[in-house]
């Protein structure tokens, strides 16, 4: 296959099995470079267990997860982190007595010489060049995201939309190649919606690819190019946002009439 086209992500008949119950079977998923790929689907249909078994929180029952070509089906958070594919979370899962700052340092020692604790001590020699280049990579993405003036903030002192917007900062700092969102909107007024589906078009546009798990369909029609329905752990649909809103059995099984809406 041409390396220039080529997925970011594929998973091949990956299932997920708790007792006599499939949470995930023999799902097919391609996510190609520079896109956005919603999975949706309704409460319980599996969508936050594939993302746990992309990301290596949980160990597939069977199947492959190629991450550009290599298997990791199986293997650490870290491991799989470290190739470039990091997630945000359904329940925002921040440092609650750490800044906002600190929060996002936290995300960007994977990709210092100096690790975890070269961005929060002063070694002479060694720490200073590190620690000043992760700060500056911080400040830049906590602007990003729209929380430079609250960086000094606790991050249990945030809004619940800013707390999604640092997670969204502090998985940017890993630098990734694939970053997964888990109803990254939940909570969010319609302005901050529209921000944030901003946020992720101008980040697929830089070379990020995005796949999110989202209720909000008005979002993902709107940013998504490709679209995957998942019903009772399967896949029973998949196509552009045209496709998906005219599709018989995915109107059936989730969205009803939001999909004319």
């Amino acid at each position: 296959m041409n390396a220039a086209v080529s997925p970011v992500l594929e998973a091949r008949a990956l299932s997920r099995r708790f007792g006599g119950y499939f949470a995930v079977a023999e799902m097919n998923l391609t996510v190609d470079k520079r896109s956005i790929h919603a999975v949706i689907g309704p409460n319980g249909a599996g969508k936050t267990t594939l993302f746990n078994l992309i990301t290596g929180v949980l160990p597939p029952t069977m199947g492959d997860i190629l991450v550009e070509g290599t298997q990791v089906a199986g293997s650490r958070p870290d491991r799989i982190a470290r190739l470039g594919v990091v997630r945000t979370f359904q329940g925002v899962r921040l440092f609650p007595s750490m800044s906002a700052l600190e929060n996002v340092l936290v995300g960007r020692f994977c990709r210092t010489r100096g690790g975890y604790l070269a961005a929060f001590t002063r070694i002479p020699g060694k720490a200073g060049v590190t620690e000043a280049a992760s700060r500056r990579r911080a400040e830049e993405l906590l602007e990003r995201v729209g929380l430079a003036s609250r960086r000094h903030m606790r991050a249990s002192e945030l809004a619940l939309a800013d707390q999604r917007r640092l997670e969204i900062a502090r998985a940017l700092a890993t630098d990734p190649q694939l970053l997964l969102l888990d109803e990254p909107v939940a909570g969010m007024n319609p302005v901050e919606v529209q921000e944030a589906g901003e946020l992720f078009k101008s980040l697929r546009d830089e070379g990020i690819t995005i796949l999110l798990t989202e209720h909000h369909m008005s979002l993902v029609m709107a940013i998504s190019d490709q679209i995957t329905v998942m019903s009772y752990g399967r896949k029973i649909a998949e196509g552009t946002p045209e496709v998906i809103q005219r599709d018989p059995q995915v109107l059936a099984a989730y969205l009803g009439s939001e999909a004319t809406s």
